[in-house]
């Protein structure tokens, strides 16, 4: 038993070793973009859901940090302060599924087609969520969940979502970024990130590893339908958001998840829908239940469900097509293995990076005072705006 636990942990290990640069050059430029991007420019942006306003509430997602917590703590704001209910959704997962740090990682433990089938699957993801939602969701609906919001139920990350950490100052973008301020902004939301995501980076390198030391090839084979050419296809995008809603991982906590679970048979739809479905996780049910009610939960796990299995199925038979779908299935699954190669060094590279927007933080940024306000609800907001 011991013995099982040391390889689990050795698998752990073995992957944040190898993605720990990623992460930190993931976070770093997601923190530079945030610094640039106010909270209250994006609530303006989305007083529909035009085309034109779900592309800006996408982009601005994309621009935002990559917690699950925050981001549908954020979207719930937007939504109280006048954003539309469906252009909030949007923004909400491309918060979680199209920003930097996800795509680094992906590319980095399961390869680029992937990162590359992400970046086409979530926007498809949004086109059809805009269109179901378009059809199916009614006025009264979103009224009651509008009620439900209003009436301030706290979830995770309340605090950390209302932070507006950006540079203020009326300047060319990249004055403000390489001004004292756009440091301090920049290093802000490195922190803040790292502080809001790590339970879910360090709980889903535990799972993975406790899968890949425990759970045999053989299982994940049948699980997934592996000797079923066809049929393993639709099964995938299928059951990839069922495991993902059980595991109780999110952010970019699933991806070495996703990783053992290619390893392990299943097709390349299901990867991705099983990373789209981060925001359905039961912890994110339960949020969206005291934020919006039962009702509303209902219809948003419905939904998302259907269009997260509909976009893993469509860019699985187009990549398949294109013969852009890896054949060997040898995502970065390794026991803990320490040498002077170029991990090694971009680890220590990066590290220092981490050391310096970790000290510039506490000596001219939020510091301990911040932090614990993470969890914290800010001033009430007076809601106001569209349905």
């Amino acid at each position: 038993m011991f013995g099982e636990l040391l390889d689990a942990l050795s698998f752990a290990f073995g992957m944040f070793w190898e993605i720990l640069w990623a992460l930190i050059l993931g976070f770093a430029l997601s923190g530079a973009v945030q610094a640039v991007v106010s909270k209250s420019e994006m609530r303006r942006l989305m007083p529909d859901d035009s085309p034109r306003s779900l592309c800006l509430a996408t982009g601005l997602g994309a621009a935002s940090s990559s917690c699950s917590y925050a981001a549908v703590a954020l979207a719930r704001s937007l939504f109280r302060k006048g954003a539309n209910f469906t252009a909030a959704m949007a923004f909400e997962f491309a918060s979680t599924n199209l920003v930097i740090e996800l795509g680094i990682i992906m590319a980095l433990l399961l390869g680029w087609q992937f990162t590359l089938g992400e970046f086409v699957g979530g926007p498809l993801m949004i086109v059809l969520l805009a269109v179901v939602f378009r059809i199916f969701l009614k006025r009264r609906l979103v009224e009651e969940a509008r009620s439900e919001a209003e009436r301030g139920v706290l979830g995770r990350m309340e605090g950390h979502a209302e932070m507006d950490m950006s540079v203020q100052e009326r300047a060319p973008l990249w004055r403000r970024l390489t001004s004292p301020q756009g440091f301090t902004a920049t290093a802000n939301h490195f922190v803040m990130d790292w502080a809001a995501i790590w339970i879910d980076i360090f709980g889903g390198l535990l799972i993975a590893g406790a899968l890949a030391a425990w759970v045999p090839d053989s299982w994940w084979r049948s699980l997934f339908l592996e000797n079923h050419d066809t049929l393993d296809k639709f099964w995938g995008p299928v059951i990839g958001p069922v495991v993902a809603i059980i595991s109780f991982v999110c952010s970019i906590g699933n991806v070495p998840l996703a990783a053992v679970l290619w390893n392990g048979g299943i097709s390349f739809g299901g990867v991705l829908a099983f990373i789209f479905a981060d925001l359905i996780v039961l912890p994110i049910l339960d949020i969206y239940r005291k934020y919006y009610g039962w009702r509303m939960t209902g219809f948003l796990l419905a939904s998302f469900y259907a269009t997260m299995v509909a976009a893993g199925l469509i860019v699985e038979f187009v990549f398949d097509g294109l013969n852009l779908i890896p054949s060997a299935r040898n995502a970065k699954v390794v026991e803990a293995s320490v040498t002077l190669n170029y991990t090694t060094v971009l680890n220590i590279i990066f590290l220092n990076l981490a050391a310096l927007l970790i000290w510039r933080y506490f000596h001219r940024g939020g510091g301990m005072r911040m932090l614990r306000m993470m969890n914290a609800p800010m001033a009430r907001e007076h809601p106001h705006g569209h349905a």
